[in-house]
């Protein structure tokens, strides 16, 4: 069986592009990385794929067949902007606090609390940098925070509440 894989067509990107939205918002998140793999492969330096591509992968951190969000975060340097790599690490730290909220592991809640807090702070350099009536930043750090408020099992360790709160 020959499984070598076909090559998109450069002029195809747009169309490929918008099957990845779709299929993100068809909740097939494995298809939508496939198709930005693809357009990658062309078109390596792609931001709108690389960004597609970062939050498709994010979409599987609960799933059964997660995605390590190691892997996700060696993805941020090929992302040109200061903003956008400190919005796409604040997204990814956001939803590995989500995926951590939603499962049953013990210390799961200081998990996400870590995350969130780690995703709170790149959200913060994320608006200091934000282009001009662009609030995306805010409002993923309020999400994080109402996270924290509203979940009373996502607290800090005793560890961690010294690490994040001395100094902050």
């Amino acid at each position: 069986m020959n499984l070598e894989l076909k090559t998109l067509r450069r002029e195809a990107i747009p169309a490929a592009l918008e099957k990845a939205h779709r299929y993100r918002l068809l909740n097939e998140p494995e298809q939508a990385e496939s198709i930005c793999e693809d357009v990658l492969r062309i078109d390596p330096d792609n931001q709108a794929a690389l960004a597609s591509l970062i939050l498709a992968l994010t979409d599987r951190f609960g799933s059964p067949r997660p995605v390590p969000p190691r892997y996700v975060r060696e993805l941020l340097p090929r992302l040109t902007g200061d903003y956008e790599r400190a919005y796409f690490a604040g997204i990814i730290a956001e939803r590995e606090g989500i995926a951590w909220l939603r499962s049953s592991q013990p210390r799961s809640g200081e998990a996400a609390f870590v995350c969130f807090h780690d995703a709170m702070n790149h959200f913060e350099t994320a608006e200091a940098l934000s282009p001009p009536a662009n609030d995306d930043a805010l409002l993923r750090w309020n999400s994080c925070a109402r996270m924290i408020m509203k979940h009373p099992d996502v607290y800090p360790s005793e560890e961690t509440t010294t690490e994040v709160y001395v100094g902050d």
